[in-house]
């Protein structure tokens, strides 16, 4: 069986004056410590804007670019370019033939080796 304290509440005016100030400095403490972290801090909003406004003009560019590029690689431009470069296609290209000789001989490979290897393939 367990006892149970009596609480017991001080309520004498000096008590509470005292808690009073403590819990106002507290609270007072806390308030300029945030006044002094925005006050450092008081040029991130800013430059996160003109972050934002950076990168939108970034992301446009980009975008703009990869259509330049699409435009630019297009199979009709790369054979307009081919041709004026003096290339011409495979198909009207002169052609030579000559004699590759007989084909080589199929190599053999040493049976000297007793060492064999069994494999088994099952296919489901």
């Amino acid at each position: 069986m367990t006892t149970r304290l009596p609480l017991s509440i001080d309520t004498a005016p000096a008590t509470w004056q005292w808690r009073t100030l403590r819990y106002l400095s507290i609270y007072l403490l806390l308030a300029m410590t945030l006044i002094a972290v925005r006050y450092k801090t008081q040029h991130v909003r800013p430059n996160l804007l003109d972050l934002q406004k950076q990168e939108a003009t970034l992301l446009t560019q980009r975008d703009n670019l990869e259509i330049a590029v699409q435009v630019a690689v297009t199979p009709q431009k790369i054979q307009e370019w081919a041709a004026g470069n003096g290339m011409i296609h495979f198909a009207e290209s002169p052609k030579t033939a000559r004699d590759l000789g007989q084909a080589a001989a199929p190599l053999t490979l040493p049976t000297t080796n007793n060492n064999t290897i069994e494999v088994k393939t099952q296919w489901k």
